[in-house]
């Protein structure tokens, strides 16, 4: 094994990339410890502003029961979103903010409008039930995604380089509707149990039992499909060019449109009659699902492709080994390295092997973009800092991605010869294996 990293393949900037000049200090306000600061505190505010309004909304006790109800889908939701961010697992602070973003601000900012929105139209209209229906299909749709899509639109313009094709908008746009529905269904289910304990109602035939099995059983997945039109929106925008400004905004406002759309479809479902709700639910909601399940997969695969294609450039350069590249594009041949790493190193070996295939998906896919001149200026930059992550952790990844490659590898036919053999096959020979090899122990 080479002891010095190998040079750089391909070498040299990318054409037509700007010189770079003398670096400037940034200004306070840019720095990034103040961002995350402003950030965070806008983020803790509206958490406190929100739940002192669901909790003047629905009473302590009832706010207690929402909280319990609505937490139960949300282990399941945030659990499918990584698993179809496993290719290339984006950062934890990112879905972390996306969530809190959804849960606190897109949830403050919705309340606020949607009911500012509502008053306003009934006392114009003196009719406060008209007012109600247009504030559902009309104004909730709107305010509700936009809040919404700005979680995803402030991931694609300052964390650039964790926003890298179709998957992470899905990913981002999904995580920050899971937070929104969560207060939302607080908000529902204590409402529902307060109204169950002014009227008496107990068991099924409760207004928390019909609440929770519309919103927690039939529908969890309705706000994350309604805001990942959004994040596949911003995701196509990603992949264009630079140059290409008019699809890079486009996209993401295709997207928005459609998510509005969908939406007020929703939450008018009622008016279609009293099947009115079922009626949508099955007509599209579910083939809706279905079908962006199926771009979400076909998507994930189509990366694993893009992996087994632009990763052998450096394995003839020699920064990786030449089975890699074909472990590195199978899902199966990761999780084997990672549990080969763990049972003969330990857990620290297994996370450097993760670590090891995530940077090794983030070259692969720079090296993509930038043979289709989709790459930025740091280029170069980037391709470097990533490939000496990767050298750095060679020593714990290798061995465990060769045995995943020869585990995983397709089986070669072999035509049987028309002889007899003796040896292996017939007798002479010992038929029992050789130890295992464990190469961490060397």
């Amino acid at each position: 094994m080479a002891t010095c990293p190998p040079h750089l393949y391909p070498s040299g900037p990318p054409a037509g990339a700007p010189a770079t000049g003398p670096l400037r200090h940034a200004h306070w306000w840019q720095r990034a410890w103040v961002r995350y600061g402003a950030l965070t505190t806008l983020l803790a505010i509206s958490g406190l502003v929100i739940l002192a309004l669901v909790r003047e909304e629905t009473g302590t006790e009832g706010f207690l029961v929402g909280l319990g109800l609505a937490t139960l889908p949300v282990p399941l939701l945030i659990a499918a979103f990584r698993w179809l961010d496993r290719v290339e697992p984006g950062s934890w602070r990112n879905l972390l903010f996306c969530f809190a973003w959804g849960a606190c601000a897109a949830a403050l900012i919705a309340i606020v409008a949607n009911s500012f929105a509502t008053r306003w139209i009934a006392t114009a209209t003196a009719d406060p039930s008209r007012a109600d229906t247009l504030g559902a299909t009309v104004i909730a749709p709107v305010v509700e995604e936009t809040a919404k899509a700005a979680a995803v639109l402030l991931v694609f313009l300052f964390r650039r380089r964790d926003f890298t094709g179709i998957l992470d908008g899905v990913v981002m746009a999904g995580v920050t509707a899971t937070g929104f529905a969560f207060t939302e269904n607080v908000l529902y289910l204590g409402t529902a149990f307060g109204t169950d304990q002014l009227t008496g109602g107990t068991g099924i035939a409760s207004v928390t039992a019909a609440t929770f099995f519309v919103r927690i059983i039939m529908s969890p997945f309705a706000h994350p499909l309604f805001t990942v039109l959004t994040g596949i929106g911003f995701g196509f925008s990603a992949l264009a060019a630079d140059r290409q400004h008019v699809r890079r905004v486009a996209f993401p406002l295709s997207g928005l449109l459609l998510a509005m759309g969908m939406h007020a479809m929703w939450n008018g479902s009622s008016a279609f009659g009293e099947y009115g709700f079922f009626a949508v639910y099955a007509a599209f909601m579910v083939p809706i699902f279905g079908l962006l399940t199926w771009l979400v997969v076909w998507t994930r695969q189509r990366e694993l492709k893009t992996v087994r294609t632009e990763l052998p450039a450096y394995a003839v350069a020699g920064w990786l080994s030449p089975v890699e590249p074909y472990a590195l594009g199978s899902m199966r041949a990761r999780r084997i390295a990672r549990r080969y790493a763990r049972r003969h190193a330990g857990r620290a070996a297994a996370r450097e092997v993760a670590q090891y295939e995530a940077y090794a998906t983030s070259l692969a896919f720079l090296r993509h973009r930038g043979r289709r001149g989709r790459a930025g200026a740091d280029f170069v930059v980037r391709e470097r800092e990533l490939l000496d992550e990767l050298w750095r952790r060679r020593e714990a990844a290798r061995p465990a991605l060769d045995y995943a490659a020869r585990i995983t590898a397709p089986p070669v036919p072999v035509a049987a010869p028309p002889w007899p053999v003796y040896g292996a096959y017939g007798y002479g020979y010992p038929t029992t294996p050789y130890p295992a090899y464990n190469p961490y122990r060397s």
